[in-house]
């Protein structure tokens, strides 16, 4: 069993559970199903996929355990300063208080940003994407297990069933199905050498843009997800999902588009918003950089309504 510092909890203490013990899914299901994810939020955040695969496997039992089944909490983080929902599951001590979400992404998401906001997991963002190696023995030196053999063990999980390949930034392709490369010495064969050559960009057409950490370009006349996921050598599913809206939809001129997630809240210093006449949910979405889910959740309003003008907007926590 993996001890941790309170932070996290190892899936594997859940072991005994029957959500568990059924092992419903398999490792090689476990990555089918999240490739894509965490290759999304590596290049979103500079954390190796291959990491956040393999802590996924071994913290939630490749999403067996309780806490991954009841709460889609596939990295054990505990409550803090969380103001979503919350459950309740025995760890170090009885009823400790876990976060909740309403889908396996969310857990994804939320895992990347909490490294990202924790001043002790600063250096790992030192450390390239590829090199998978001194993240796992990162996370054992800032503390996030205590388990001497964590690195160990997170690396054998890495090269077992290749997630290393990841790192070069493919999702589609399953590992297995990569075939090693002949090596020019010694012709001996070896895992194909990590390239983040696919993270290149045109920044003179669309520069680089941030609203509440997260990266925009601004649409131009013509423009369709379909077109700017070739732009910018993405997936096709991305732009549209980050976005929030269908694949389909036509781009307006100097329309922001988002080449990240949106955020779970609006920066510090922007708490709330007055709506103004003909303004949408999803413009305010989009004008703070704000999951539609997560502003329709704060509001404790219905998915898919509106509200009317005058009405202040929660933007960071709850009414």
């Amino acid at each position: 069993m993996i001890k941790s510092f309170g932070i996290f909890a190892c899936g594997l203490v859940f072991a005994g559970t029957p959500a568990a013990s059924a092992q419903k899914i398999t490792a090689a299901k476990y990555i089918d199903t999240y490739r894509e994810l965490a290759v999304s939020e590596m290049k979103r955040s500079g954390i190796p996929a291959s990491i956040t695969l393999a802590q996924g496997i071994l913290e939630s039992g490749s999403g067996n355990s309780d806490l991954a089944v009841r709460s889609n909490n596939h990295f054990g983080i505990k409550c803090h300063d969380w103001d979503g929902e919350k459950a309740f599951h025995d760890d170090d001590l009885k009823k400790e208080c876990f976060r909740s979400y309403g889908s396996a992404e969310e857990s994804f998401l939320d895992h990347t940003d909490f490294l990202m906001s924790r001043s002790r997991y600063a250096f790992l963002f030192n450390y390239r994407p590829t090199d998978y190696k001194s993240w796992a023995k990162g996370l054992r030196k800032a503390g996030y297990a205590t388990d001497p053999r964590y690195p160990q063990r997170l690396i054998e999980l890495i090269e077992r069933h290749k997630l290393h390949l990841y790192d070069s930034g493919v999702s589609m392709a399953k590992a297995e199905e990569r075939t090693p490369v002949a090596v020019a010495s010694g012709g001996k064969t070896g895992a194909p050498k990590p390239s983040i050559d696919n993270f290149s960009v045109n920044i003179e057409r669309y520069p680089v843009m941030e609203n509440n950490h997260t990266e925009y370009i601004t649409a131009r006349e013509g423009d369709t997800y379909a077109s700017l996921t070739k732009e910018r050598k993405m997936m096709l599913w991305q732009l549209p999902r980050y976005n929030e809206r269908p694949l389909s939809t036509t781009l307006r001129e100097g329309e922001t588009v988002y080449l990240q997630p949106k955020r779970r809240r609006a920066e510090r210093g922007k708490d709330t918003h007055t709506l103004a006449e003909g303004e949408t949910m999803y413009d305010v979405s989009q004008k703070y950089a704000v999951r539609l889910s997560r502003l329709y959740s704060m509001n404790r309003m219905e998915e898919g309504t509106e509200a009317a003008a005058g009405v202040q907007l929660n933007l960071r926590k709850r009414k």
